[in-house]
């Protein structure tokens, strides 16, 4: 089966100006899609995306749509938005409001690290394990010693993008219940790209 390749449909400057909206005319907060627990059903929609292109630009745009998107569940769920290439670098990162604390931070690096080593959603692995970190642990030989830099919760999602082989960037969101982490992502990359 091959991959779908999407192609992003919002310009930076439409990303900016609902993050613009959405401090200038607070709205209630939209329902977040709750993913899938199914591996199968992940496998096929939401574990990861391949985009025609992911530049600094793209993950600007993303993150700002994210942005936006949370924005409404500052007050009581404040959350981090955090993009990084694949070898870490970050280039977009944002609390959506008030109230995050390093612990945040954590989970941001816990989930990347995830991510780059098993090449799946941290939702995935939450799903496959059944939220068992310590079958997680087991079965992959993680020591006591580097337990402490993975996370099998959702809000990471990996990103590749076609002709280039594995995981290029990662999106992460650590704030919220841990579907609505990886739900929050999935649908805001759904709504605003599109297959080729």
């Amino acid at each position: 089966m091959s991959q779908t390749i999407l192609t992003r449909q919002t310009s930076i400057v439409a990303a900016l100006s609902k993050v613009q909206d959405a401090f200038q005319n607070p709205a209630e907060p939209l329902p977040i899609p709750y993913p899938s627990s199914d591996i199968n059903e992940l496998k096929l929609d939401g574990d990861s995306f391949t985009l025609e292109s992911f530049t600094a630009e793209d993950a600007i745009v993303l993150g700002n749509l994210l942005l936006a998107r949370l924005m409404p569940y500052a007050k009581e769920q404040p959350a981090i938005i955090s993009i990084a290439h694949a070898n870490s670098h970050v280039v977009f990162q944002s609390a959506t409001g008030p109230g995050t604390v390093l612990e945040n931070e954590s989970w941001v690096r816990r989930k990347r690290n995830t991510i780059m080593r098993f090449g799946r959603s941290s939702w995935y692995m939450q799903c496959m394990f059944e939220g068992d970190q310590e079958k997680f642990f087991s079965l992959f030989a993680i020591g006591p010693e580097t337990r402490s830099e993975y996370a099998i919760a959702g809000g990471g999602v990996p990103i590749r993008v076609k002709g280039v082989e594995g995981v290029v960037a990662t999106v992460i969101v650590s704030g919220l219940k841990q579907e609505e982490d990886h739900g929050i992502i999935v649908d805001v990359i759904k709504g605003n790209w599109s297959p080729i």
